[in-house]
């Protein structure tokens, strides 16, 4: 169901764990500094000259081991303190133990290396990226292929250090698997979600009010109740400003159209949201005063589990409820929640949906390549199956669908919300071409991926 993410700390007790270790720590570091070694030759058939920049702890260790081996396979690699004339560098400086900025005199070397003009291959993960946040507080290298031993480390899938391992190839050393705090979803997860059985009703089924929509942006919510209802729930309400009902009615078919004014919108919602068992807010709703009082009011009715997306985050404070609560904002309106700059969400992926998490109370998924979901006690889920194809606008419209969809049809909170961000990448990867996506094909791609 999920693929361990490994942290520096979790490595190292996995490490420990090994029979005879320290005495038997010779033993993994050859066979990792093989794996190394393997896979260049693999990757770079035609390389004949490695320069292998290592340094002075366990990840240099590795580095030479692979390249004697790289020798003895017939390979030129020579072990150095700069790259030198090669066909591919071996970044071998730092490793999971690393934390902050390199130094000045590593930061030149990762430099050089990365000005090189050369492939370069990272031993376990590029130097100067942490392994337990993927933070990269200076210089970094820019890998072409990482060779990671036993599992993926946190910082190969987590922003930004994801953005420079290039293709990362797991070798095992032996090693025994074990728990971590933070994992990878898989497809598997949708192995999970409820089935519609003979005895289920359209309501039985998930029943859904989505409440968004405001004039030029009434196709937000319509994406959302459209992609509810190809994620199988059975049963969906819209319901929009007066001045929307007449689009929304052209726009969507399948779901119940409810028009609502704004002095007495909760009221006019009240029977809808009786009778659903999940509620969608937020998307094109605007950033009224009128909008954000009826996203507190009916969180605060709502005794159902709650998703708030897009507009429905602006000015969010933490709000008193029962029911689980689901926030899915991207960088910038995560920045916004925790009064922040959106760089530094860029900068600290885990940190800042950690903080959300904990001040809201709420299940937080935080969007981007990396998609990370987290949860109040501490459950962590990366979600990284969607494609570039993705960065386009309505596909967090339909992304609020899916979830809402889930948690309607009384899935667990934070699995609901895991399985909507791996459906969503797996049907914004279904599509063909990819070039020039756009958010309906998403919905119309889901049944085929939910099966």
């Amino acid at each position: 169901m999920h693929e361990p993410l490994y942290s520096a700390e979790e490595m190292r007790a996995s490490e420990e764990r090994y029979p005879g270790f320290p005495n038997t720590a010779d033993e993994l570091m050859e066979r990792a500094g093989a794996a190394v070694a393997n896979e260049a030759m693999r990757a770079f058939p035609d390389a004949r000259r490695f320069s292998v920049v290592c340094g002075g702890g366990s990840n240099g260790g590795d580095g030479r081991i692979a390249a004697r081996l790289l020798r003895a396979a017939g390979r030129e690699a020579v072990e150095t303190d700069d790259h030198g004339p090669a066909d591919v560098v071996i970044d071998a400086l730092v490793g999971t133990g690393f934390r902050g900025a390199p130094r000045p005199e590593a930061a030149a070397r990762i430099e050089r290396m990365n000005g090189s003009g050369r492939p370069v291959l990272a031993v376990d993960l590029p130097s100067g990226v942490d392994a337990s946040t993927g933070e990269v507080g200076g210089a970094a290298v820019q890998a072409t292929l990482t060779v990671t031993f036993h599992g993926r480390k946190v910082g190969l899938v987590v922003a930004p250090g994801r953005f420079h391992a290039g293709e990362v190839v797991v070798a095992e050393i032996g090693l025994e698997p074990a728990p971590t705090e933070i994992v990878r979803a898989t497809p598997g997860v949708l192995e999970r979600l409820p089935r519609r059985g003979s005895r289920d009703t359209k309501f039985s089924s998930g029943s859904l009010l989505v409440v968004g929509g405001a004039p030029g942006t009434t196709s937000a919510p319509v994406l959302s109740a459209r992609a509810a209802m190809r994620a199988d729930a059975g049963y969906v309400t819209l319901a929009v400003p007066e001045a929307c009902l007449a689009v929304a009615e052209c726009l969507a078919l399948e779901p119940v159209k409810r028009g609502f004014s704004w002095r007495d919108a909760a009221t006019t919602l009240e029977p809808d949201l009786e009778r659903a068992s999940a509620l969608a807010l937020g998307p094109g709703l605007g950033r009224s005063g009128e909008a954000r009082a009826l996203v507190r009011e009916l969180l605060e009715r709502a005794q159902v589990p709650a998703v708030v997306d897009a507009d429905g985050l602006f000015g969010l404070e933490p709000v008193r409820r029962q029911a689980p609560l689901v926030l899915t904002p991207h960088a910038g309106e995560l920045a916004r929640l925790l009064d922040e700059e959106t760089a530094w969400v860029g900068e600290h992926r885990l940190e800042a949906v950690t903080r959300c998490a904990e001040r809201f109370d709420a299940i937080v998924l935080l969007k981007g390549a990396d998609t990370i979901v987290r949860s109040p006690d501490g459950r962590t889920v990366v979600c990284d199956l969607g494609p570039p194809s993705l960065a386009t606008a309505g596909t967090g419209d339909v992304l609020t669908g899916i979830v809402g969809a889930f948690l309607a049809k009384g899935h667990d909170p934070l699995d609901a919300t895991v399985a909507a961000a791996v459906a969503h990448g797996l049907a914004a990867r279904s599509v063909a071409p990819q070039t020039g996506l756009i958010a309906s094909d998403v919905v119309d791609a889901l049944p085929s991926v939910l099966g």
